[in-house]
């Protein structure tokens, strides 16, 4: 393939004359012009160069694409900001970041702002374009701010639905459809009484969260309660998984192994914690694989990875985590084992423990690799006759550990043998 440079021009919904002078000039200048079919049809006719649509499905595509027409002057055409959920983040990674020029346009989020008198950096962005709308749950909080990327037509009223449902029905939506155009429009109402039948397909959602007397606050704060997860009795409990989720200390972009998922609570709230966070949970019934996907779409992390499997035979092919934790199955031969070869030096590992037998496994470990081992325990104060005590619930045996690196290790060894 050429490694000749390849032009990214931004357009927006008003076309051709709102260009500078410098993307027009690219435009007019390139013998291949790549797009979509609407894009393409905002250029004039002094654009001579040959204008191709791009295949459906796209990814596959670029490579073959640009290959084809190799040697020749291309420019791609994209809406708005193609750095900004478009289509420059799949060229950088396909073709590489050096090959690329890429002129930005206004993208529609900063056209709402400025049309809203919204602050950009206080404004949360969700696109749901080509993603599920569940993930709009995770993101609801009241006096939030939120700009949805609509993924056409029907996504206003869709939206409106999810928010009602999740008790966001008094948040107050506005729909801006061709921003920047001539005929721009917009309309307004409530999430519970939304009024309008679908309109324009691009368009951009506006919401200010309000939350409805009674409804459930979530927070992105490890431990949320248990009743918000559908279980059958397997589920780490609300403080116990708190400290979990403190041990594994997620950060953005790390991949955990929920092993044993259960009702799929300590994937979930990893992945709630930041929404680049990923998380992967084994689990052998398939019951309870199908619940966990449930509960993650409720939660608003409809991304959850669910492998209906048990450790160690289903850990395979799974990418490589940053952080694993252990939760059911601690003693099937060889599953401890796998999860620790799987591991990354820097990585970190916990394991929670309930019977005698798991916790002398993870005693024995904790002897050989160091970390911290915690005994954690729970009471509740509940009815005793007219009186009040405290039930205590089963402790738990937590380890905790982060790989050493060999060097780190030796190290560590050397230490220990002075006297």
């Amino acid at each position: 393939m050429s490694h000749a440079p390849v032009t990214v021009v931004g357009i927006g919904a008003d076309g051709w004359p709102s260009l500078a002078p410098a993307s027009q000039r690219e435009l007019r200048r390139a013998e291949v012009i790549i797009g979509g079919p609407r894009q393409l049809d905002l250029l004039p006719a002094d654009c001579p160069g040959e204008r191709v649509a791009w295949p459906s499905p796209l990814r596959p595509a670029v490579p073959v694409l640009f290959a084809r027409h190799a040697g020749r002057r291309i420019c791609v055409l994209a809406s708005g900001d193609p750095m900004f959920f478009g289509i420059g983040r799949t060229l950088a990674e396909e073709l590489g970041p050096g090959r690329l020029r890429v002129l930005p346009h206004p993208s529609s989020v900063s056209y709402a702002c400025a049309r809203l008198a919204w602050p950009l950096e206080e404004t949360e962005v969700i696109s749901l374009v080509g993603r599920p709308l569940e993930a709009l749950a995770a993101a609801l909080h009241p006096g939030r701010r939120l700009l949805l990327l609509s993924a056409g037509a029907d996504t206003p009223a869709q939206a409106a639905g999810l928010l009602t449902r999740h008790g966001f029905g008094p948040s107050r939506m506005t729909v801006l459809a061709r921003l920047g155009a001539e005929h721009e429009s917009r309309t307004e109402g409530t999430a519970e009484n939304w009024p309008h039948p679908p309109g324009d397909p691009l368009n951009v959602i506006a919401v200010e969260c309000w939350r409805a007397d009674g409804a459930p606050r979530l927070s992105l704060t490890p431990g949320l309660p248990d009743e918000f997860f559908e279980h059958d009795g397997q589920l780490t409990k609300r403080h116990i998984r708190a400290a979990t989720l403190a041990a594994l200390a997620p950060a953005p972009g790390e991949l955990l192994w929920d092993i044993g998922g259960g009702s799929g609570s300590i994937g979930i709230e990893w992945m709630r914690s930041h929404r680049s966070c990923r998380a992967i949970s084994v689990e052998r019934d398939p019951v309870r694989a199908e619940r966990i996907a449930r509960n993650a779409r409720t939660l608003g992390v409809p991304g959850l990875r669910v492998i209906t499997g048990a450790a160690p035979a289903a850990l395979g092919q799974l990418p490589v985590p940053d952080a694993v934790f252990i939760g059911g199955g601690l003693t099937a031969p060889g599953a401890l084992d796998a999860c620790w070869q799987a591991l990354p030096p820097g990585g970190r590992l916990v394991a929670n423990a309930v019977t005698l037998e798991s916790e002398a496994l993870l005693t024995d470990w904790y002897r050989r690799h160091g970390g911290e081992l915690t005994r954690l325990a729970v009471a509740h104060a509940t009815p005793v006759g007219g009186f009040t005590g405290w039930r205590q619930a089963m402790p738990v045996t937590q380890w905790s550990v982060t790989k050493k690196t060999a060097r780190t290790v030796r190290t560590v060894r050397g230490e220990n043998q002075q006297p």
